[in-house]
């Protein structure tokens, strides 16, 4: 009868624990990794373009029944990255949304989350291939290339000086739309363009504003600003105003609507492109379920839903990799900018 007993107890017991982990109970899955937490690091931050971004990426989980863990370091270095990735690996993440400070130096810590059998892929600035399943991209690189340096033969009238404000020397995303701007300069339509300089502002507001001041100082007959940074267009155009520069010197690139509104209409910056950040990171929380329940892999030709923007298809990516194209750039001009101001 005590055996008999014995045995049930053990029976209740085994139940007991299966129960708790059939339930998730602090356990885990996919190779140890959390099974509904989506962890997105942005570059740094203070960043308001940033902040919606992971805004959206956020909201996309939850509306999936997930967990977001929204991570930035103080500065955009991948050191600081490197950090917060560690602690995500260590907190069995299903996966890793990575906005790259570099395209290169993430690799290990991110081949390292893969192992952990954690999804990772990166979304706005790319990492390499070897370190992602796939690349949320804004826009098409060469659409955005070509439509910036268009906007600066615009504003300029056809010729003069121009200077690129970007943000850091290692940021993917920047550096591709720059090769695409110095390759469209090459074409006789552009050749009274002058590219005079590429400075880096490194997405803070006090070094874009002090670079802006070092350009305007190095280059008296400079005509246009292009800004491939909402932190630099902002803080370009803030300079360009202070110092009663608007006409003489024009800014335009890529801005929020929230923080350009004030000089599109005082003409500091005629007009600007962007794209809905909220919507890169929403886009970004359906890649991220679509990856960890195996619905894609990355490859080209994987297709999957993006609850309220629709259907997406991953296509090749010009390095090599794969990507998923949110749309093309918007451009925000003095007849539409009210319109979108209070949006984002």
């Amino acid at each position: 009868m005590r055996l008999a007993k014995k045995a049930l107890v053990l029976l209740l017991v085994l139940a007991a624990a299966l129960a708790v982990v059939s339930c998730g109970g602090g356990g885990s899955s996919g190779g140890g990794a959390a099974s509904n937490t989506h962890a997105m690091v942005f570059k740094n931050t203070g960043n308001p373009y940033g902040e919606r971004q992971m805004g959206g990426f956020e909201d996309g989980i939850k509306e999936q029944g997930g967990t977001a863990i929204l991570r930035a370091p103080d500065q955009p270095t991948a050191e600081a990255q490197i950090q917060i990735i560690e602690q995500l690996i260590a907190q069995k993440v299903a996966s890793i949304c990575i906005v790259g400070n570099d395209y290169d130096a993430l690799q290990p810590v991110l081949t390292k989350a893969i192992q952990a059998g954690i999804k990772v892929y990166s979304l706005d600035s790319s990492v390499n291939p070897a370190s992602r399943a796939t690349h949320v991209n804004q826009a098409d690189t060469i659409a955005i290339g070509e439509t910036l340096v268009e906007a600066a033969f615009d504003q300029a009238g056809g010729s003069g000086e121009i200077a690129i404000l970007s943000a850091t020397s290692q940021a993917s995303n920047q550096n591709a739309w720059i090769a695409v701007m110095q390759e469209t300069l090459k074409q006789p339509k552009y050749a009274n363009l002058d590219l005079v300089k590429i400075a880096y502002g490194d997405d803070l507001r006090d070094k874009s504003t002090s670079e802006t001041e070092a350009l305007l100082l190095s280059y008296p007959n400079l005509k246009v600003i292009v800004a491939p940074t909402t932190v630099g267009i902002a803080a370009a155009s803030k300079v360009i105003t202070d110092k009663g520069l608007i006409g003489t010197v024009k800014v335009t690139g890529l801005g929020l609507p929230s923080e350009m509104a004030e000089y599109i209409d005082n003409g500091a910056c005629p007009y600007m492109f962007l794209w809905n950040p909220i919507d890169v990171g929403y886009l970004g929380s359906y890649t991220a379920t679509a990856l960890t329940a195996g619905e894609i892999t990355g490859a080209v030709g994987d297709s999957y839903n993006a609850g309220r923007l629709g259907r997406y298809t991953i296509t090749q990516a010009g390095d090599g990799g794969t990507e998923v194209l949110l749309g093309p750039p918007f451009k925000f001009e003095p007849s539409n900018i009210n319109d979108w101001k209070n949006v984002y």
